[in-house]
C-alpha cells in the first residue's frame, strides 16, 4: 500500500493529465452523459488522493455555480412573470413577417448586451427565446443555440466588465502594479474577434446539428383553439376588437363568430358586441392566464368564473376508441352530461377548426377542462378519456413582471460596477421575487438545470485536482521555455493558444488567475510592455468553443441543445483557431 502511495505522489502530474485525457476520451465516446464522465473524473482524483477532501469540499464554495443556479431561478421568474414572453412574442411577430432578418436582429441585440451585462444570464434569459425564434423561423434550434453561446462569449470580450474572467485579469494586474484597463480598452481586439466569429459561423454553419430537440417535439402544437364571450359587465364592450388588451401577449384572434356569421377578415374594423365570440388561438400558458380574465369567459360548456381559485383544471387526451371521434366537440356528450366546461383544445402540429364548437375530435386531441371536483372524478372514470390530471401550467403573473425585471437588473448593475460579485447579488434578488411571490418555491427550484450545475462544480473540482496534483504547474512548465525564447509577435500568439488550450481543460476563472502573473513577470524579464500580453490572456481565456466544459455558457446550450461533445469540437476548433489568429493579428498590430 504504501508502495502505491509513494508511486501515486512521485507520479501525481502525469497521473492526473491521464485521467483527464481519459475524460476526454468518453466525453468523444458519450457512452454516457458529459456531467456524468466529468463526476466520474472527480471521483478518479479523490480515489487516487489527488484531490483532498479540502480541495473537493472547497468547490462547492466556489461562485460560479451558485450564479449560475440563481440567474437560473430568475430567469424563471422572468418567464412565469411573462416578462420573457412579451420579448418573444416581438420578436416572433418580427419573425413572420421577416425571418432572416430577425435572426439577424436577435444576434445584433446579443452583442449590444453581451458587453455590459455578464454572458452567462444573458444566455440563459435567451435560450427560451431561441427555442421560440427557431419554431418561428423553421431554422432547427441547434443552428441558433451554439452561436448565440459563441456571440455572448464574444460579446462579452468587448469591455472589462463583459465576462468575470475580464475582471479577475485586471485585478491580478493592478496588484502587480499595472495601471487599471479601461472598460472599452478591450474593445478593439474583441471586435477583431467578434468578426472572425460571425464570419467563421456562416462558412460553418451547414456543418451544426439540425436534429429536433425534445423541448421542441415536446412543444409542437402545444397551441389551444379557444373561444372568448364578453361577460355582461365587461369593460371592452364597444373597444375596436385589435386594440383588446388581451391581445397583447401571445393570444392571436383568428375569427369573429357574431351570430351565424364567422368573419375572418376585416377584424380591425371591428368593436366587440355583447354576444360576440372571439375565436382565437393561444398557449396553454396564455389560456390559463385568460381564465383569471374578468371581462371573458373562456371556451364552451359550463359555467366560469373570473377567479383562477373556482374550479380544477385538468388536462386529457381523446381515446382512439372515443365513440364521439368525428363528431363536434360541441355535440360530445360530456360536456352537457357533465357539465364541465372545455377551455380549449390542441392537436399535435395542427390547429383544429373552424372554431371551438364545430372543431370535429380526433384521437389524441389535448383538451384542457375545468370543473367542480366530482366532475372531474366522473371525467376520470370515463374510459374513452386518457390521462385526466390536474394541469401543471399556470397563469401568468404579469402584474409582478417589473418586480422580476427590476432583480435582474439590479443584479447585473452592481455586478458590472463590482460593487458585490453577481452570486451575492443573484441570492439577493432570488429572495426578492419569492417575498413578492413572483414565482413559487417549488417552480423556483424546478428551474434549476442539475446536469448543468454537476457539470460545473465537477469540472471545477476536477481543475482543483489538477492543480493539486501538479498537473498545471508541468504543463505551463512545458511551455514556458517556448516563451521565453519566442519574438514579441510569436509570443502573444503563442500565450493566447496557451491560455486558450488551458480553458478548454479547466475554469477560464483559474486559468487566468494562473496564468496572468507568469505573463507578467515573463514581460518584465524579457524587457517588454506586459499589456498586450494581458489582453491575449483576457481574450484567450474566455474565448473558448472546442468543449461544452470550456466556458458555463457552452454547458448552458450543450444541456438545453441536446448538443452531442462531438458537434462542439467539429465547430469550435476551427472557431477558436480562425477567432485566435484574428485578436492576436489585431494585438501585434494596435498593441
Amino acid at each position: 500500500m504504501q508502495a502505491v502511495q509513494g508511486f501515486l505522489e512521485a507520479h501525481s502530474a502525469i497521473i492526473g493529465l491521464l485521467i483527464l485525457a481519459a475524460m476526454f476520451v468518453e466525453f468523444l465516446r458519450e457512452r454516457f452523459p458529459v456531467p456524468v464522465v466529468a463526476l466520474l473524473g472527480t471521483c478518479a482524483f479523490l480515489v487516487t488522493g489527488l484531490l483532498d477532501s479540502p480541495g473537493f469540499f472547497g468547490t462547492f464554495s466556489n461562485s460560479a455555480p451558485i450564479a449560475v443556479g440563481a440567474m437560473l431561478i430568475l430567469s424563471g421568474a422572468l418567464m412565469r412573470t411573462g416578462a420573457i414572453e412579451a420579448i418573444i412574442n416581438v420578436i416572433v411577430a418580427r419573425a413572420e413577417r421577416h425571418p432572416r432578418l430577425a435572426v439577424v436582429e436577435v444576434f445584433a441585440g446579443l452583442l449590444l448586451a453581451s458587453p455590459f451585462l455578464n454572458n452567462t444570464p444573458v444566455v440563459v434569459i435567451m435560450i427560451p427565446i431561441m427555442f421560440r425564434l427557431a419554431q418561428a423561423t423553421g431554422i432547427p434550434a441547434k443552428r441558433l443555440l451554439m452561436p448565440m453561446s459563441i456571440l455572448a462569449v464574444l460579446g462579452g470580450c468587448l469591455s472589462l466588465i463583459g465576462t468575470s474572467t475580464n475582471l479577475i485579469v485586471d485585478g491580478i494586474a493592478r496588484k502587480e502594479g499595472m495601471a487599471p484597463f479601461g472598460i472599452f480598452e478591450i474593445t478593439p481586439y474583441g471586435l477583431a474577434g467578434v468578426a472572425a466569429g460571425i464570419v467563421t459561423l456562416l462558412l460553418l454553419i451547414r456543418l451544426l446539428p439540425s436534429d429536433p430537440v425534445s423541448t421542441e417535439t415536446a412543444s409542437a402544437g402545444a397551441d389551444y383553439l379557444t373561444e372568448l364571450t364578453p361577460r355582461a359587465d365587461s369593460q371592452q364592450i364597444d373597444r375596436p376588437l385589435t386594440s383588446l388588451p388581451v391581445f397583447k401577449g401571445g393570444v392571436k384572434l383568428l375569427g369573429l363568430r357574431r351570430g351565424a356569421e364567422t368573419v375572418r377578415t376585416g377584424l380591425e374594423e371591428r368593436r366587440l358586441r355583447r354576444g360576440d365570440r372571439l375565436v382565437v388561438r393561444a398557449s396553454a400558458v396564455e389560456l390559463m392566464t385568460l381564465r383569471t380574465s374578468r371581462d371573458f369567459e373562456i371556451g364552451l360548456g359550463g359555467p366560469t368564473s373570473p377567479s383562477a381559485d373556482v374550479g380544477a383544471a385538468v388536462e386529457t387526451m381523446i381515446s382512439p376508441s372515443h365513440p364521439s371521434i368525428g363528431r363536434r366537440l360541441g355535440d360530445i356528450p360530456f360536456l352537457s352530461r357533465v357539465g364541465v366546461r372545455v377551455l380549449g383544445v390542441s392537436r399535435h402540429n395542427h390547429l383544429p377548426g373552424p372554431d371551438l364548437g364545430n372543431a370535429r375530435i380526433r384521437a389524441a386531441d389535448r383538451l384542457l377542462v375545468t370543473g367542480e371536483p366530482r366532475q372531474i372524478q366522473q371525467l376520470r372514470e370515463n374510459r374513452n378519456l386518457l390521462g385526466v390530471d390536474l394541469t401543471l401550467t399556470r397563469p401568468f403573473r404579469r402584474a409582478k413582471a417589473p418586480v422580476a425585471i427590476g432583480a435582474l437588473a439590479a443584479t447585473v448593475a452592481v455586478a458590472a460596477f463590482d460593487l458585490v460579485p453577481i452570486s451575492i447579488a443573484a441570492v439577493v434578488a432570488i429572495g426578492v421575487i419569492l417575498a413578492t411571490r413572483c414565482i413559487d418555491a417549488e417552480e423556483a427550484w424546478s428551474s434549476i438545470d442539475g446536469n448543468v450545475l454537476i457539470l460545473i462544480i465537477a469540472m471545477l473540482a476536477v481543475g482543483t485536482g489538477l492543480e493539486q496534483a501538479g498537473s498545471v504547474a508541468l504543463m505551463v512548465s512545458w511551455f514556458t521555455p517556448l516563451l521565453g525564447h519566442a519574438s514579441p509577435t510569436l509570443l502573444v500568439f503563442l500565450i493566447y493558444f496557451v491560455t486558450l488550450l488551458l480553458s478548454e481543460l479547466l475554469s477560464n476563472n483559474a486559468v487566468a488567475a494562473i496564468v496572468t502573473p507568469v505573463v507578467i513577470q515573463l514581460a518584465i524579464d524579457l524587457g517588454i510592455d506586459p499589456r498586450p500580453l494581458i489582453i491575449a490572456v483576457m481574450i484567450g481565456a474566455s474565448a473558448c468553443f472546442a468543449t461544452p466544459i470550456g466556458y458555463q455558457t457552452n454547458a448552458l446550450v450543450y444541456t438545453a441543445g441536446e448538443y452531442r461533445f462531438a458537434d462542439f469540437v467539429r465547430i469550435g476548433v476551427p472557431t477558436n483557431i480562425i477567432v485566435g489568429v484574428a485578436v492576436c493579428l489585431s494585438i501585434v498590430a494596435l498593441g
